[in-house]
């Protein structure tokens, strides 16, 4: 999948969960959202588009909650 089309959608979920009034549960329920709807592949992708680029287009709150709660993601 192409990695634009993964950071729109990241960032399309981090929006859902950002007005959230607790930050570290909607940190969390990103990672989550993403660990169960999205294939393996496509987390992997997120992953490596985090560790090359520092996750160039991810909004702050998807950045975070992917640094945060990466053993979700694998």
């Amino acid at each position: 999948m192409n990695t634009e089309t993964l950071v729109r959608m990241a960032n399309q979920i981090g929006a859902f969960f950002e007005p959230m009034p607790d930050r570290t549960q909607a940190l969390k329920d990103i990672a989550l959202h993403i660990k169960k709807f999205w294939e393996p592949r496509m987390r992997e992708q997120l992953r490596l588009h985090l560790a090359a680029g520092q996750g160039s287009g991810l909004s702050d709150i998807v950045r975070e909650a992917c640094t945060q709660h990466a053993e979700l993601l694998q």
